[in-house]
C-alpha cells in the first residue's frame, strides 16, 4: 500500500520517462506519440495493478516484487510490427525467464475481445500471458500508446528503466541486470496505434457531488457505514476524499468491491461488480485530485446506519451457545446446539447470521437434528437439513422463486463453529435469523458439494491445480454456487459437462479471495441434463510470492483449519422430477459416483491408481488389485461400490464417500 500512495503522487507529478540515461522532454513526446492525441508520458513509476489474462488468470504486478525485473510489452491483435517480433520476444522471455525476469503482455485495444485475444495468441504463437486492460486505466497511467513498446521496470524500486521498441529491451535488461547505465530508446515504436479516447477528457469536471457520491452510496454504503463491515464510513467528501488515494488502489487491483466473479463470465443476480463506466469513472476522479463539485454533500446530508438485521427482524431467532474465545492458539471446531422451539414444521426462505464477533467467527454450519445430543456434541452425521450458514464475507441466503428448506417441529439445531483468535480474548454470541414462508413452495432446494478431500499440495509450489467434480444422474436446475478454500487457494472455478462431452465455464474467480467467500447466485438457473458433471477447478499458490501463505516451505493436505487446505465447492439446486410434496432421497442419488468424482483427475469416470492420493486414496492404493476385478489397471464405480460396502460404517459415513455437504469448513 505504501508503494501505491507514493505511486500515485508519482503518478500526478511525473512528466519524463525514467531511465538511467535521462531521456529528455522532446525526446519522450516523440517516444510516446504525443502528437496522435493528448500529452502522453510515462509515469516515473508503475503503481500497482491486477488485471486478469485471456487464459483467466489473474496477474498482480506487486507480487512480482522479488523478480530481478519485470518487462511489460503491449499487445494490439493484427500488429504486424509485433507479429513480426513475436518468436524474438518468446526468445528473450525465456533466456531471461530462466534468470527470474516475468515478462507479460497487456492488451488496452478496446477492439479486442478475450476470445480474440487467445485466438491471435495461438494463430502468432504469443508464448507470454496477455493482460486484458479491458478499462484501459492500466494503459492509461502507463502512457500507453502503441503495441510493440517494451517497459522494463525496476522492482525494487517499481521506476520505469526503459521504455521503447522492443528491440531495444535485451540491451536494456543487460545493462539494468549488471547494474550499469542503459541505452535510451532513439526510436519511436512503430506498433499500432491503440485509441485511449478518454485520454484526453478533462477528468477534473468530475465531482464528488455529481458524479461520485452516487457510486458510494449505491456500491460502497452497505459496509462503509456506522455499524458497517467495513474499516472506515465513507459518509461525506471529507471521508471519501481522505481515503481517496486507497479507492483508486482497491479499484486497481480489483479488491473492491468484494465480489470476485470475472464480469466477462456468465450472469449474476447477487453482483457487486462496479460496472466499466463507474470503475471509470472514480479512478479518473481521484486522478484528477477529487474535486468536490458545488452543492450540498449527497452523502453527510443523510443518516447512514446498518440495520441490525438486513433482511429485517426475523420470524425466529436462534442463539448460538456463547464461546470464550482466547486470545492465541487454534480452537477445534465447536459444535454446540440449541432446542428448536418450532411447536410446527415452517418452510424456510431466508436466513442471515450475525456473528457476534466478525473478527473471530469465521464460519457458521448448522444443521436440524430429530432429537438433542445426549454428549452435548452436534455432530453433522446426524444433521438433516440446513438453518443458514455463514463464511467470512458471507450475506443473507436467500431462496429466490417458489423454492425453499424445510425446518420440522421440535429436535435441534446443531452448529459447527469455527473460530480464529486474534490477539485478544474475547466472547462470541452469534445468531442466526430465519424467515419463514408463508405457504409451502412448489419445489425443494437441495445442496451438494464438489469436494477432494485427497489434494496434496507440494512445497514452494507456484500454481498447482486440483480438480474435483460430482455427477448428476437425474435433470437438476442450478441455482448458485459457493466456492470455498484456505489462504493458498489462488484461482477457482465451475464448469458444466454434459453427456455429450460439451463443456460451459458458469464460473469464474480469476483470484481467490479467502476474506470474503460468498455465494454466487446465477441471474437465470441453468438447466443440467441428467448424466452431467458439475466440475470444480482450484489453483493453489503455495509460494512466498501469496502474501496469505503461512508456511510455502511445507506439504499442504486437506484440513479443518485455515493454515491447511479444501476444495469445497457447495452448490443449491433442486430436481425437475421432485417436489416439495413429493420428496426424493437426495443424497442416495450421489452416493454411487461421489469417490469418483473426488479423486477422478483426468474425468474419465475411473480411478487410476496414480490419482488414489491422501488417507483414504493410500488404502485404495494398497488394495488396488483387489479391488480391480476386471484387471484394466482402473477403478469403474462398481468396482469402488463393491469396496465401499466392504468397510466399516464408520468410515463409510466419512472418508469413503469423502466429506459430505456437513464435512467441516474450514
Amino acid at each position: 500500500m505504501i508503494h501505491a500512495r507514493l505511486g500515485l503522487a508519482a503518478l500526478l507529478a511525473s512528466t519524463a520517462v525514467i531511465s538511467s540515461c535521462a531521456t529528455d522532454q522532446s525526446t519522450t513526446a516523440a517516444l510516446t506519440g504525443s502528437a496522435v492525441g493528448a500529452s502522453v508520458t510515462t509515469p516515473a513509476t508503475v503503481d500497482n495493478f491486477m488485471l486478469v489474462d485471456a487464459n483467466l488468470e489473474a496477474h498482480e504486478l506487486y507480487r512480482l516484487a522479488d523478480a530481478p525485473a519485470v518487462v511489460i510489452v503491449t499487445q494490439a491483435n493484427g500488429d504486424a510490427v509485433l507479429r513480426g517480433e513475436a518468436s524474438a520476444l518468446n526468445a528473450m522471455a525465456k533466456a531471461y525467464g530462466a534468470k527470474g525476469v516475468e515478462f507479460r503482455m497487456l492488451n488496452s485495444s478496446l477492439k479486442d475481445s478475450r476470445e480474440s485475444v487467445r485466438a491471435e495468441a495461438e494463430k502468432v504463437g504469443y508464448a507470454l500471458p496477455i493482460l486484458m486492460d479491458n478499462n484501459q486505466l492500466i494503459g492509461e497511467s502507463l502512457g500507453v500508446t502503441r503495441s510493440a513498446e517494451a517497459y522494463v521496470i525496476n522492482p525494487k524500486t517499481w521506476t520505469v528503466v526503459y521504455r521503447g521498441p522492443v528491440q531495444g529491451a535485451q540491451a536494456a535488461l543487460d545493462a539494468f541486470l549488471a547494474g550499469k547505465p542503459g541505452p535510451a530508446a532513439t526510436m519511436a515504436s512503430n506498433g499500432a496505434l491503440i485509441a485511449f479516447p478518454e485520454r484526453g477528457a478533462d477528468h477534473a469536471k468530475l465531482t464528488y457531488v455529481k458524479d461520485v457520491a452516487p457510486i458510494i452510496e449505491k456500491n460502497c454504503m452497505a459496509c462503509h457505514q456506522e455499524g458497517g463491515i467495513g474499516p472506515m464510513q465513507l459518509t461525506s467528501y471529507e471521508m471519501v476524499k481522505g481515503f481517496s488515494p486507497m479507492i483508486r488502489e482497491v479499484i486497481r487491483t480489483d479488491r473492491m468491491p468484494p465480489y470476485n466473479a470475472d464480469p466477462h463470465v456468465g450472469k449474476f443476480s447477487d453482483t457487486k461488480n462496479l460496472t466499466p463506466a463507474e470503475i471509470k469513472t472514480l479512478v479518473h476522479w481521484v486522478e484528477a485530485g477529487a474535486p468536490r463539485g458545488e452543492g450540498a454533500d449527497p452523502l453527510a446530508g443523510k443518516k447512514h446506519v446498518a440495520a441490525e438485521w438486513p433482511l429485517g427482524k426475523p420470524d425466529l431467532i436462534l442463539n448460538i451457545p456463547e464461546y470464550k474465545i482466547p486470545a492465541s492458539g487454534v480452537v477445534d471446531y465447536q459444535r454446540p446446539f440449541t432446542l428448536n422451539p418450532m411447536t410446527e414444521g415452517k418452510w424456510i426462505r431466508a436466513t442471515t447470521v450475525k456473528p457476534g464477533d466478525r473478527q473471530a467467527v469465521h464460519h457458521v454450519l448448522t444443521g436440524w437434528m430429530k432429537e438433542a445430543p445426549a454428549n452435548g456434541v452436534a455432530s453433522e452425521t446426524r444433521w438433516r437439513g440446513s438453518v443458514g450458514g455463514y463464511a467470512v464475507g458471507a450475506e443473507s441466503n436467500v431462496f429466490g422463486g417458489d423454492v425453499g428448506t424445510f425446518l420440522p417441529a421440535g429436535g435441534a439445531v446443531g452448529f459447527q463453529m469455527h473460530y480464529t483468535p486474534y490477539g485478544k480474548e474475547t466472547v462470541d454470541r452469534t445468531q442466526i435469523g430465519v424467515y419463514f414462508r408463508d405457504t409451502a413452495p412448489k419445489y425443494m432446494m437441495r445442496s451438494v458439494v464438489v469436494i477432494d478431500g485427497t489434494i496434496e499440495i507440494q512445497p514452494n509450489a507456484p500454481r498447482h491445480k486440483e480438480t474435483a467434480y460430482v455427477e448428476f444422474p437425474n435433470d437438476a436446475l442450478l441455482y448458485s454456487a459457493f466456492p470455498h478454500a484456505h489462504y493458498r487457494a489462488y484461482s477457482s472455478d465451475l464448469w458444466l459437462q454434459t453427456p455429450d462431452g460439451k463443456k460451459t465455464l458458469l464460473l469464474s474467480l480469476p483470484r481467490y479471495d479467502f476474506n470474503w467467500q460468498r455465494s454466487y447466485t446465477f441471474a437465470e438457473p441453468i438447466k443440467i441434463p441428467a448424466g452431467s458433471k458439475l466440475i470444480a477447478n482450484y489453483v493453489y499458490d503455495n509460494s512466498k510470492r501469496n502474501p496469505a501463505n503461512p508456511d510455502p516451505s511445507i506439504k499442504v493436505t486437506w484440513g479443518e483449519q485455515s493454515h491447511e487446505e479444501m476444495l469445497f465447492t457447495s452448490v443449491s439446486f433442486r430436481w425437475l422430477d421432485e417436489t416439495a410434496a413429493k420428496q426424493v432421497d437426495s443424497d442416495a442419488r450421489f452416493a454411487q459416483t461421489r469417490m469418483i468424482g473426488m479423486m477422478d483427475d483426468n474425468l474419465d469416470g475411473k480411478i487410476q491408481k496414480a490419482e488414489a492420493r491422501g488417507t483414504m486414496g493410500r488404502m485404495i492404493a494398497r488394495y488396488f488389485p483387489m479391488i480391480d476385478k476386471d484387471g484394466d489397471g482402473a477403478l469403474d464405480r462398481a468396482e469402488l461400490a463393491a469396496a465401499q460396502s466392504m468397510l466399516p460404517q464408520r468410515r463409510r459415513g466419512q472418508q469413503a464417500d469423502g466429506p459430505n455437504e456437513n464435512t467441516p469448513l474450514s
